[in-house]
């Protein structure tokens, strides 16, 4: 019994190269370069278009390892392909954020601005004060940064004022009951 996801081939894109040497995977394409080591136990072949991955034996860490490795190769091919990006919306009176060089300046209720520096390989946009949007070629790095951002202020539950998602839905409760 193989791996559902480590079975599937991986295509690759017109614009992108991809090389394996031993365990070694790398792809560069319009957006960027990434690479990635393959776990032992796996061997990537590139056959046409297509990467397919071939686990050495059927034991369950290396089906757990199969899948994770074709997971994280399809991403990166996807990655330096067309990129990825994280929307947040900073919503509450007051709240905002510019940018500063490479770096955004928050504003965010405190008696004092936050400067976040964008990680290496990532991005910031700002369309305007209240949104931020993140990009880069590493979808973990890009959901990383985007989470090191949304945490500054966390959307709070009665008013969702704070830092959130653009497709993020806030639980809203009640607030004191009157008489």
């Amino acid at each position: 019994m193989a791996s559902h996801i480590g079975k599937l081939p991986v295509t690759i894109p017109a614009g992108v190269e991809v090389k394996i040497e031993g365990q070694n995977f790398s792809a560069k394409g319009p957006k960027g370069s990434d690479s990635f080591v393959i776990p032992e136990g796996i061997t990537g072949k590139v056959e046409g278009n297509e990467i397919v991955l071939v686990p050495a034996d059927d034991l369950r860490p290396t089906r757990a390892k199969h899948g994770l490795a074709r997971a994280i190769i399809a991403s990166m091919v996807k990655g330096v392909h067309e990129g990825y990006a994280k929307t947040l919306d900073i919503v509450g009176t007051g709240y905002r954020a510019q940018l500063k060089g490479k770096s955004i300046e928050f504003s965010l209720g405190y008696s004092h601005t936050i400067t976040v520096d964008p990680p290496e390989g990532i991005e910031f946009e700002l369309p305007n004060a209240n949104q931020v949007i993140v990009k880069g070629t590493d979808k973990q790095a890009v959901g990383q940064a985007a989470a090191n951002i949304r945490k500054l202020r966390a959307p709070e539950p009665y008013k969702g004022k704070g830092i959130k998602y653009s497709d993020e839905h806030i639980l809203r409760k009640a607030g004191k009951a009157g008489k």
